[in-house]
């Protein structure tokens, strides 16, 4: 059964990014969505066009046009941000964002009232009940569906460089789980989450979403709810792998490390060579490594299994698309992920605070709030 690829501008860029309400004093979760976007409607009764709801009422999510530049779609998503902020501060409610809450109880929490979110709980139980997590997914317009799956694997090579750069969710109903991103495993738990399967073309991936669709264990494309998937409504790539991130410059950075990958990966192809991948085992180990240590990983490099620390890598990657960067706009974003490595992914940074706060995690919620709010220091 054929499935459609929409026509997509190539190399165009857009953003989603999940961000939670939480008191403004207390720091705990607040189930408010649900207000929030009945405020946004319109005149007419409409929703927002772009800001949405998620499967728990404490988020909601912020959704950029498409763009031709990082810098365009950041702009887009912090001005929804801006709207949120106007509804939430008179109500004593404020915004963060990182990959997971840092004493946050799953039991406490109210499901957003929408038969794909019952039909989840309902099949998953305690591990969806579990998903209480952030992220960003960042899309990249394919102008060849021919590319999609090529490009796809080759993206699994960065898997741990993107996770690194985003972990945020050190911390788990109020433990210190002694991982970078607790997220991305509590998020793999899920049926059809993960890492994708290295399909080797669009053919293999119609044959997978059929299958999975006639078994009843998906109704359409999007459950599949892989770290990286194809998008046929938009006609993007989408990298959905990264914790959520705790300020617009980390976004960018990490928007313009994808836009760049895959734009890179592109012209590969386009000058008829293959782009490079990896053997799904060493795949499966670099994700682990960056979910337990962060940008203190090291990662493996290729099928030979040479290795080097995750940090040395970024910066060479930084050397090898700034090329690529100033062709699509984004050097500016792409050299911002010097930031995130001179003062620490956010999960370094919320473990600091805790350290300094006595093991405060109210406190910690409060340093993601100004954060969010300030960005990092240049």
């Amino acid at each position: 059964m054929g499935m459609e690829f929409a026509p997509s501008a190539r190399s165009t860029v857009g953003i989603e990014w999940e961000v939670a309400l939480v008191d403004a004093e207390t720091g705990d979760l607040a189930s408010i969505a649900a207000e929030v976007l009945d405020t946004l409607r319109g005149d007419d009764g409409s929703p927002h066009p772009h800001i949405t709801g998620e499967l728990l009422l404490n988020t909601v999510e912020l959704v950029s046009g498409v763009h031709t530049t990082v810098a365009g779609a950041v702009a887009d998503v912090v001005g929804q941000l801006d709207e949120v902020r106007a509804i939430t501060e008179p109500r004593g409610v404020d915004v963060i964002c990182s990959g997971s809450h840092p004493f946050g109880q799953w039991y406490e929490q109210e499901i957003t009232d929408k038969p794909r979110y019952h039909r989840l709980i309902d099949r998953t139980q305690w591990w969806g009940r579990n998903m209480m997590i952030w992220g960003i997914h960042v899309h990249v317009g394919i102008e060849d569906r021919a590319k999609v799956m090529p490009i796809l694997n080759g993206l699994l090579t960065y898997i741990p460089h993107l996770q690194a750069l985003s972990a945020s969710s050190p911390f788990w109903a109020g433990v210190d789980t002694g991982y970078a991103s607790n997220r991305s495993l509590m998020f793999q738990q899920l049926p059809t989450a993960g890492l994708p399967w290295m399909l080797p073309d669009w053919e293999a991936w119609e044959r997978y979403v059929n299958e999975m669709t006639v078994t009843g264990i998906i109704e359409d494309a999007t459950e599949v709810r892989w770290d990286i998937r194809p998008s046929p409504r938009w006609g993007t790539i989408e990298v959905r792998v990264c914790d959520g991130v705790s300020t617009p410059q980390e976004l960018g950075a990490i928007a313009a490390l994808i836009h760049c990958l895959v734009e890179w990966m592109s012209t590969t192809l386009d000058s008829g060579e293959d782009v490079p991948t990896m053997p799904p085992w060493f795949v499966r180990e670099n994700k682990w490594r960056a979910a337990r240590y962060g940008l203190d990983a090291r990662v493996i490099l290729d099928d030979a299994g040479a290795e080097r620390p995750v940090t040395d890598d970024i910066r060479r990657l930084i050397d090898v698309l700034s090329p690529v960067a100033e062709r699509l706009g984004c050097l500016p974003e792409l050299l911002q992920l010097n930031l995130i490595l001179g003062h620490g992914a956010s999960y370094q940074r919320q473990l600091r605070v805790a350290e300094a706060q006595g093991g405060s995690l109210p406190a910690v919620v409060a340093a993601l709030s100004r954060e969010l709010r300030t960005g990092l220091a240049l």
